[in-house]
């Protein structure tokens, strides 16, 4: 037909129907309900920002993935590839703002990267951030790490069994891995380069990281992957800080310790993390789901102190869920200010993907529709009834949707209504109106007895899960078997 267009999708994009959106809904409500225990705030800011704004913050691998955008008057502009940034910028902008600032935003953010490389990346994707700015204290590097543990803990507790998600937070510094910068004899303005190649280290395995860290090597497609050059002598060097392990805490600060006690200035940099996991041990955040692990280095180039990634343990090689760490100098380049401030973030589609991977939605999040009740309208006569019927059921609080297609056939309707996994269905034709009555369906019932019942005949003269309820009662008849029917869910 000419003028149609094809439909399709930018690679890397997807589009959500009703049961992915009611999940990431349910992942978004859960999240705010222990941010707001918390006491953060929502702030919200714009998609695009200048260009110059984004650009020189996070290190040339995430300047590589910024989605430029042609604004009016030529301008340069750019889709946020974070929060962060953005949240910066709002600092310096708005100086009245108090401090701390402890907010909480969940947005969209793009990325131009290769969105196969690992299952649950996209280019387009909603984080869910907190931060506190304008906080020198460790207190708030340990009140994001708690929060992470609360989140996950969280969606165990709401989930469909009920049983704890196993999960375990990973933390290091960047204050610690300068120190193995010269430990390894690496000059401190190659920081950036080393940091970009080791946060590599779970997506490409120790045997890359150690030739990109040399001499460069190929990729699967072919494509050179440039050496940073170092020698072997010291990337040994590296190698044997990466292999620090421990179950606890305290005995990888005993390691570092000892791998860096020529190193000037190492005691010092090593007592914020000792403090750290102390409070998170008092607090009862033990080394079971808190450990410390010096790989993890975060690709972001404003990262300044502690950082932390999140991975659910049923799920090792996903990779982090949630990370953020402390970057105390972002702000400087807007406002020639020094302003110290942490936060992390959880990737929601990320998240998405991984719990449902797990069957960890719960029901009531997996659902199709908003409505609670569908009232068919099969019987033209009876359409000013019908619509009586569904305000009041609405105005009682319950989410009712009245039928408006084009079936006229009610078997078609209900048909609708399984379609969506709404509930309850409202049928009311000539007879039932001649009683005054109303015909109730439990469409979880016809649902869990379909594949049990071999003659139709039977089926239809049993009538499983319906009733019929005195038309005066609808209301509270339809509360009832609400109740009932969530019960038998959880």
């Amino acid at each position: 037909m000419p003028g149609t267009v094809e439909p399709r999708l930018l690679r890397g994009l997807r589009d959500l129907m009703p049961a992915e959106m009611h999940a990431r809904q349910w992942i978004i409500d859960t999240i705010r309900r222990v941010y707001e225990n918390y006491g953060y705030v929502p702030l919200g800011t714009p998609a695009l920002e200048f260009l110059d704004v984004l650009r020189g913050t996070a290190g040339e691998e995430s300047e590589k993935q910024l989605f430029e955008v042609a604004g009016p008057e030529e301008t340069r502009l750019g889709l946020r590839f974070d929060q962060t940034v953005a949240l910066a910028r709002v600092v310096a902008q708005y100086p009245d703002l108090p401090r701390p600032f402890r907010r909480y935003q969940v947005a969209p953010v793009w990325r131009c990267d290769n969105p196969y490389e690992k299952r649950g990346r996209f280019r387009e994707f909603i984080q869910f951030d907190i931060d506190a700015v304008g906080v020198e204290s460790e207190l708030a590097d340990v009140e994001m790490i708690t929060a992470m543990c609360d989140v996950m803990s969280a969606f165990g507790a709401a989930g469909p069994t009920g049983r704890p998600l196993p999960f375990r937070v990973r933390v290091s510094s960047r204050r610690v891995l300068n120190l193995l910068l010269p430990y390894a004899g690496i000059a401190p303005e190659r920081a950036s380069d080393v940091f970009r190649v080791l946060d590599k280290l779970d997506k490409l395995g120790a045997e890359k990281v150690r030739l990109e860290l040399t001499t460069g090597y190929k990729d699967e497609s072919g494509s050179p992957v440039p050496g940073l050059g170092f020698s072997g002598a010291q990337v040994d060097r590296i190698e044997r800080f990466l292999a620090i392990r421990a179950p606890r805490r305290d005995d990888v600060l005993a390691q570092l310790a000892e791998l860096f006690r020529d190193v000037p200035g190492a005691a010092a940099e090593l007592e914020p993390l000792a403090r750290v996991s102390a409070q998170l041990r008092a607090l009862g955040y033990g080394d079971e789901v808190v450990v410390y692990d010096v790989s993890i280095a975060r690709g972001l180039a404003y990262y300044t102190g502690t950082v932390f990634e999140t991975e659910l343990r049923e799920l090792p090689e996903f990779g982090s869920v949630c990370s953020g760490g402390r970057y105390d100098d972002l702000v400087w380049r807007f406002l020639g200010e020094r302003v110290p401030a942490v936060g992390t973030s959880v990737g929601v589609d990320r998240l998405l993907v991984a719990l449902t991977e797990l069957d960890r939605i719960p029901p009531p999040a997996r659902r199709k529709a908003t409505a609670q009740v569908l009232v068919t309208t099969f019987d033209k006569n009876l359409m000013d009834d019908y619509v009586a019927m569904t305000y009041e059921l609405r105005r009682a609080g319950i989410n009712t949707e009245l039928y408006l297609g084009t079936e006229k056939r009610v078997g078609k309707q209900i048909r609708y209504a399984d379609q969506y996994d709404i509930p309850v269905v409202v049928v009311c034709g000539s007879d039932e109106k001649a009683r005054g009555e109303v015909q109730l369906k439990d469409m979880s019932v016809g649902r869990r007895l379909t594949a049990e019942v071999k003659d139709r005949n039977q089926w239809r003269a049993e009538r499983p899960g319906q009733f019929n309820v005195p038309r005066a009662e609808l209301v509270p008849a339809v509360q009832r078997l609400l109740r009932t029917i969530a019960a038998e869910r959880v």
